[in-house]
């Protein structure tokens, strides 16, 4: 079922990559992360939307041709190959991306000119900046508009990219709501248990993890997840 973009920004909103990294586990859907080097150029951005792939062969182009097919509330997502040698974004190319309705920025490789992407405004998330552009041309793939690669997964315009401090994580469109749904009930059980711990019952307590540890002692095979699921835990090992 199709998620609009209102809506997914409105969900998102109140969550973070986090919360729904867990609800993916709960709902035995792939967590598909970005690397880890893959953070936002403005502290405090956040992107969600439909994911518009690109492969950066060398040239500009391909970015303002996807842009030009692009859904309002989409977020590009440039795979150039994780390369640390060159930028492959600029500000031109952000600013054109917000002209064109877009909600930000993924890219699998670097940027530069910080100073006036952060000008723009636009959510940007890359491994970096380098001032360097491009100096090659190599030959564009039949695929370069319909998936890209980040890290070890590929995305295509089946999938949301969902962005913020953390990183980013990519989900399937069809599954988002499931996933929201879960990730709500995690981020109020977390919230529950954090406003317990302030207010004097340690974690340990709420989980039991005294009888977690008797009863590990009993059966080594008893995981803490299995624990947790046992007494309505959020939290993940």
């Amino acid at each position: 079922m199709t998620i609009y973009p209102d809506e997914l920004r409105d969900r998102f909103a109140t969550l973070t990559t986090a919360h729904v990294a867990d609800a993916c586990l709960r709902a035995a859907v792939p967590v598909r992360c970005a690397p880890p080097g893959v953070g936002p150029v403005v502290v405090g951005a956040r992107a969600a939307g439909r994911v518009l792939p690109t492969r950066h062969v060398g040239s500009v182009d391909i970015f303002l041709e996807a842009i030009d097919r692009a859904a309002p509330g989409d977020v590009l997502v440039v795979d150039n190959g994780g390369r640390t040698d060159e930028a492959c974004v600029g500000d031109l190319v952000v600013l054109e991306a917000q002209a064109g309705g877009l909600a930000g920025l993924v890219v699998w490789g670097l940027h530069r000119d910080t100073v006036d992407i952060r000008a723009v405004g636009l959510p940007v998330f890359s491994l970096g900046a380098t001032p360097t552009g491009p100096r090659r041309l190599d030959p564009r793939p039949p695929e370069a508009l319909r998936s890209a690669r980040v890290g070890e997964w590929t995305v295509d315009p089946d999938d949301l990219a969902l962005a913020d401090e953390d990183g980013v994580l990519f989900i399937p469109a069809t599954r988002a709501r499931e996933l929201f749904d879960l990730a709500e009930s995690i981020r109020d059980t977390e919230r529950r248990q954090a406003e317990r711990i302030r207010s004097g019952e340690p974690l340990r307590a709420q989980v039991g993890f005294g009888g977690y540890l008797a009863a590990r002692a009993e059966n080594p095979t008893l995981t803490f997840r299995d624990h947790l699921r046992a007494v309505g835990g959020a939290i993940e090992e």
